[in-house]
C-alpha cells in the first residue's frame, strides 16, 4: 500500500495528477487530495469555492480506481499552504508527494511557484512534480 498526498489549487491541477496517478495507483493505495489556503484577508469565499472543486475532481476522476480509497481535505487555519501540505503528510506517515507545477520557459524554470518551491525544499519524503499545461 502506498499512500500519496496531493496538493492541489485547481480542477485543471487535478485534473492532471490524477491522470499521472491513475496509471500508478494499485488496490489498496489511498491518494489524501489537500487544498490549502492561509485564511483571513488572503482568502476569499471564491478562493475555498475553487479548493472544494478541485478536491471534489479528484474524487470523481479516480473514482473509478478499483481498490483506492481516495480523501479530500481543505484547511484554512491561517499557516501557510506548504506548511499544512508537509504537515500532513507527517501526520498522516506519506510515502509520496504529488504536485503541479506550470510550465514555464528556460528562465522561469529557475524558480517554481513559492508553495511548490516550499515543499519540494521541505520534504524529506519522495515527490512527484508533474507539470502541467497552461489553460
Amino acid at each position: 500500500m502506498v499512500l500519496f498526498v496531493l496538493a492541489t489549487n485547481s480542477v485543471h491541477t487535478s485534473e492532471e495528477l490524477s491522470d499521472y496517478l491513475r496509471e500508478r495507483l494499485a488496490p489498496g493505495d489511498e491518494v489524501h487530495a489537500i487544498n490549502a489556503h492561509p485564511g483571513g484577508d488572503e482568502t476569499t469565499a471564491e478562493d475555498a469555492r475553487e479548493g472544494e472543486n478541485a478536491l471534489k475532481t479528484v474524487e470523481t476522476e479516480l473514482d473509478s480506481v478499483d481498490g483506492v480509497t481516495v480523501e479530500t481535505h481543505q484547511f484554512i487555519r491561517g499557516n501557510r499552504p506548504a506548511e499544512e501540505v508537509l504537515a500532513y503528510g507527517d501526520d498522516v506517515d506519506a510515502d509520496e508527494f504529488v504536485i503541479g507545477i506550470r510550465k514555464r520557459s528556460p528562465t522561469g524554470k529557475a524558480l517554481f511557484g513559492s508553495i511548490a518551491q516550499d515543499i519540494l525544499l521541505g520534504s524529506n519524503l519522495p515527490l512527484r512534480v508533474v507539470p502541467r499545461e497552461e489553460v
